[in-house]
């Protein structure tokens, strides 16, 4: 059996019973998770760093979308650009690939797009290339503490 992954002791310590599923084809696109799981591309969940006056911010969207970063700029209020690799881990915790929605390693706002809660289950990265989780998108929001708003 192997060890837990960062995310996996993140969830048990917060006592959050979620089944992560990995993959050995990798799910480290929308369209890779979508082929592995066997759902619609629109059920994956991005989770997308940007800065936003220096700070980082986390949009969740769907795979079927594409971010505005003029909306998402609106709603914090100031320009945002993406954030580079050695950003992404350092305030999540985890790789461009596999950042999960929440247990990030900073405390992070999380904005997510209102066309996820259009499925009654989506897929979100779980820490890794190759592993993801299904969830709720009430649930996904109440875990990120994401503010959900039109993103796309």
């Amino acid at each position: 059996m192997k060890a837990p992954s960062r995310f996996e002791e993140w969830l048990e310590s917060h006592g959050l019973d979620v089944p992560i599923r990995t993959y050995p084809a990798g799910t480290r696109t929308a369209e890779d998770a979508a082929r592995a799981i066997g759902c619609e591309v629109a059920q994956i969940v991005k989770s997308l760093v940007f800065t936003a006056g220096g700070r980082p911010v986390v949009a969740l969207v769907s795979g079927a979308n594409r971010l505005d970063v003029r909306r998402l700029g609106a709603l914090i209020g100031g320009r945002v650009a993406k954030a580079d690799a050695d950003l992404v881990r350092s305030a999540t915790g985890y790789a461009i690939g596999g950042v999960p929605p929440f247990g990030h390693a900073t405390a992070l706002q999380v904005y997510m797009d209102r066309d996820l809660a259009a499925h009654d289950v989506v897929w979100a990265a779980a820490g890794r290339p190759d592993a993801v989780f299904p969830i709720a998108p009430a649930r996904l929001a109440e875990l990120s503490g994401a503010m959900v708003e039109r993103l796309t």
